[in-house]
């Protein structure tokens, strides 16, 4: 048991079991783009610990580029998303994967659809290290996941709580 801010949280998913689901789904995307030269996307905040293990996982070549991500204020979605784009990226004509920490309602994944169809991508898919599948309210595909999960609040390995607990090595879940 942790204790983050006022909030106690348990391990959910150990560390060993992250790096097995991040080396099957890298094996995974390493196969289908090997010779493809793909732009992972990753969203920060959160996803910046599984996409970089994720990379360095990934085996053939592949350019990686940042865009920001905001829709959270606390434990609680705020239903808007801000993008910030880090530098300047070409999408055009490329395969773009959307790397991402947790999907839960969808809406920051749509949006971000939204926001790089305007910039012809050859092909856009979506890994993500958690997905709350019963939180799901889109239809768009979710191609690469390593943990489906509960839809409760986690933390840790990316996942904060009002800024804090990101650099914790395994996933959290909030003790209730």
């Amino acid at each position: 048991m942790i204790q983050v801010r006022d909030k106690a949280f348990r391990v959910y998913i150990p560390k060993d079991e992250i790096s097995a689901a991040i080396e099957r789904v890298a094996g995974d995307l390493s196969k289908t783009y090997a010779n493809s030269d793909p732009l992972f996307l990753c969203v920060l905040n959160g996803a910046f610990m599984f996409c970089s293990d994720l990379m360095k996982a990934f085996t053939s070549p592949s350019e990686i580029g940042f865009i920001k991500a905001a829709s959270y204020e606390g434990m609680e979605s705020t239903g808007k998303v801000k993008f910030h784009e880090a530098g300047q990226l070409n999408y055009n004509n490329r395969d773009i994967i959307i790397v991402e920490d947790i999907i839960d309602t969808g809406n920051t994944l749509k949006a971000l659809y939204e926001y790089l169809g305007k910039h012809n991508p050859k092909s856009i898919k979506v890994c993500t290290l958690l997905f709350k599948k019963e939180a799901y309210q889109q239809s768009l595909p979710i191609d690469y996941v390593c943990f489906e999960t509960e839809n409760k609040f986690l933390l840790g390995y990316g996942l904060d709580y009002d800024g804090y607990g990101r650099n914790l090595p395994e996933v959290y879940i909030l003790n209730d």
